[in-house]
């Protein structure tokens, strides 16, 4: 291989990266200048892909945490044979084209996962360098190592900053996640400055802190240096490894070490100066030299040769190991086991009950057995959340001199081990479990209280937009848990959570709507579906009586109604307020009031039926409407309408006893009585009016 054939490779990425931002007039053409060298290393002579088929089980997984820097991404994709065109690369940003502005997963072929908003990406990278390992575990036998490769990132000085990035590189290290490769592109400059305002620590040491293996390339252009760091930390084995890279932003450019280079245009004349800098032909634009299209497109025939030897030992494995076979082809496609939801518990009638976090917990470990997929754990909060999967040890490296005290009936675990404690965490744990998901071969999950689902609002947000399929259990979900106070009472994150397209939302009134609710999500292929849980207990309805929780899937059901179905007054609630106005609804019916009694876990299930059978529910013409949730009342004004009202909270909660709290902000049967009185009240002046 020839150094000149390198450079002009090197240097065809950089200008199709800044022909794309030129033409489009917008886009970072900075990252891309600096950072072509280490990702052609890395693409040309180490990365495991075909091209042709970018969804190959076993292929390495890549990264551009630095994501605003996709102009680069789209250019290693459309050399490397994609099918990406040059059509696609000059549609850079316009509308419909294959490459948006920042990579999104599904939308290109070949993006791994959505990235721009800085950390998340690195993030991500975490959970799929979990992925692989725990699948490498559970799956390879003796000579068929049937899951092995690698998981690199490019990230940048904005990645490194974010608390994210050091929640999960400290996760990472203790993790010893020895196939993880971070390319650190150390440019100096951020999109305000330089990094000497804001940026003064050292990666290195602190990376090393967290148990990472480092080195460093003063000088980003050495290809020797950068081949060399790499090979070093593919045999790097017991610990990630983190590559800082000596930078020049906007290399070659007149903007070259400017912040100026980051997130603009250089603009004709300076895209001229730096052509000429480089010795890059300054005519076509887009020009991708015949021996360079050659020398790239070599991808396609490696990739194709490499997933065929792959899949000839992937077929011997059959003969020899025919369950865990079937079980991992199952995971990798995404299929759930036949039978899998057979051992969900019915959970018998109970004035007293059970707290749905609690019925939750025994409903996952019914099901973890035969759904190896399901791989989670929580922020440092399972005896809580009791989201810990009893009989399927921790994913943890082995215990090698581990010191300090360890419980009597801690599962020792490997990284077989299907519970993976993130720490305190949270952050990093919806960003890790986003990774898990977007690798493929599991149905994660993460939990911890309600209130905290504030720290993981971005990767939410991220897995949300990718479709992922995945699951998060969020307990302690109103102001019942009591003492603990306002800091950790959740009032307004059911709206907030609700306000996220994409998302299903699902807080079940007890243990029967539990067991439905998790059905759901462990069914929902296209998006995640968030559990919403409480701490405190709830009666077990009687189903005899009630409709039965499969009426959950609908979003909102009947559950009890008026004598011919001809309600004057509608109660709806969802979660725990759902047996308080059945209550309501048994004292007002004693009164002669026909009542209508709606359990509404899902607003977004309920918003996908068709209107007829919304309508069924919510009936147009019974405008008495009184919603009943321990949260801000904000959006149900779509569901009770004009004349309804919604009795909620739309202050801050208070610290006592649980029972304290909800008598004193008004979740009592009188109130509600009171206040569904008030509206047929309402009505009533209205009509004679």
């Amino acid at each position: 291989m020839s150094a000149k054939l390198d450079q002009q490779s090197v240097d065809t990425i950089r200008f199709l990266a800044v022909d794309m931002v030129q033409k489009a007039d917008s886009g970072h053409p900075g990252l891309p200048l600096d950072a072509a060298p280490m990702a052609y290393v890395l693409w040309k002579r180490y990365l495991k892909h075909n091209p042709l088929n970018p969804l190959w089980p076993d292929r390495d997984r890549f990264v551009l945490s630095a994501g605003h820097g996709s102009a680069l991404l789209y250019a290693l994709l459309f050399l490397a044979g994609y099918g990406l065109t040059l059509d696609d690369l000059r549609q850079f940003r316009q509308w419909g084209s294959k490459t948006p502005g920042h990579p999104e997963r599904g939308h290109t072929p070949g993006v791994e996962t959505t990235t721009g908003p800085l950390g998340q990406g690195f993030a991500n990278a975490v959970g799929m360098a979990i992925a692989e390992t725990q699948l490498a575990a559970r799956y390879n036998r003796d000579t068929y190592t049937i899951i092995d490769h690698h998981t690199y990132v490019i990230a940048s000085d904005g990645d490194m900053m974010e608390g994210v990035a050091s929640e999960a590189a400290s996760l990472a290290g203790h993790l010893k996640l020895g196939k993880l490769i971070c390319f650190y592109d150390d440019n100096s400059v951020t999109l305000a400055g330089s990094t000497d305002v804001t940026f003064s620590e050292n990666c290195i040491q602190r990376f090393q802190a967290y148990g990472w293996h480092t080195a460093t390339v003063e000088d980003g252009n050495d290809l020797a240096a950068l081949d060399s760091a790499l090979s070093a930390a593919r045999l790097e084995v017991a610990r990630p490894s983190l590559i800082r890279v000596r930078t020049h932003i906007g290399f070659g450019s007149p903007a070259q070490d400017s912040y100026k280079a980051h997130g603009s245009p250089l603009g004709k004349d300076n895209v001229r100066k730096t052509k000429e800098k480089l010795g890059w032909p300054l005519e076509p634009d887009f020009l991708v030299p015949d021996d360079v299209s050659a020398h790239m497109r070599e991808a396609v025939a490696q990739g194709r040769d490499q997933e065929s030897a792959w899949m000839q030992l992937f077929n011997d494995y059959k003969s020899h190991y025919p369950e865990l076979y079937a079980e991992l082809r199952q995971r990798l496609q995404g299929e759930l086991p036949e039978g899998w939801a057979a051992d969900i518990p019915r959970f018998d009638t109970d004035e007293k009950g059970i707290a749905t976090r609690e019925a939750s917990g025994k409903i996952m470990n019914a099901i973890a057995p035969r759904l190896p997929a399901l791989v989670g754990g929580s922020a440092d909060l399972d005896p809580s959340t009791k989201t810990a999967l009893s009989k399927f040890g921790d994913f943890r490296p082995p215990r090698t001199g581990e010191t300090g005290p360890r419980d009597a009936d801690e599962e020792h675990g490997d990284y077989t081990g299907r519970n993976i404690h993130f720490g305190v965490r949270e952050h990093a744990m919806g960003s890790i479990v986003n990774g898990l998901a977007a690798h493929g071969g599991f149905i994660p999950y993460g939990a911890t209280f309600l209130i905290f689902s504030d720290y993981m609002r971005p990767p939410i947000r991220l897995a949300a937009l990718m479709g992922l399929h995945l699951v998060h259990v969020f307990t302690h979900d109103s102001i019942a848990l009591g003492e603990d106070g306002p800091t950790h009472q959740p009032v307004e994150q059911l709206a907030s959570l609700r306000a996220i397209p994409n998302v299903t939302v699902i807080r079940p009134a007890d243990a029967n709507e539990t067991a439905v609710a998790w059905q759901v999500a462990v069914e929902t292929r296209d998006r995640p579906v968030l559990l919403a849980l409480s701490r405190q207990k709830l009666p077990t309805l009687d189903r005899a009586r009630y409709a039965s929780a499969d009426g959950l899937r609908q979003g909102a059901y009947v559950l009890s109604d008026a004598p011919d179905s001809r309600p004057t007054l509608i109660l709806i609630a969802s979660g725990s307020e759902v047996s308080l106005i059945v209550a309501a609804a048994e004292r007002l019916a004693a009164e002669g009031i026909a009542v209508r009694c709606v359990s509404m876990p899902s607003w977004e299930l309920f918003d996908r039926l068709p209107q007829a059978e919304r309508e069924a529910v919510l009936p147009p013409s019974v405008s008495a409407r009184l919603a009943v949730e321990m949260a801000v009342t904000q959006g149900w004004e779509k569901y009770v309408g004009p004349q309804g009202a919604m009795l909620g909270i739309d202050r801050f909660g208070a610290s006592a006893p649980g029972d304290t709290v909800v008598r004193e902000y008004g979740f009592t049967v009188d109130h509600v009585c009171r206040a569904g009185k008030a509206l047929l009240n309402q009505g009533a002046s209205t009509r004679d009016g």
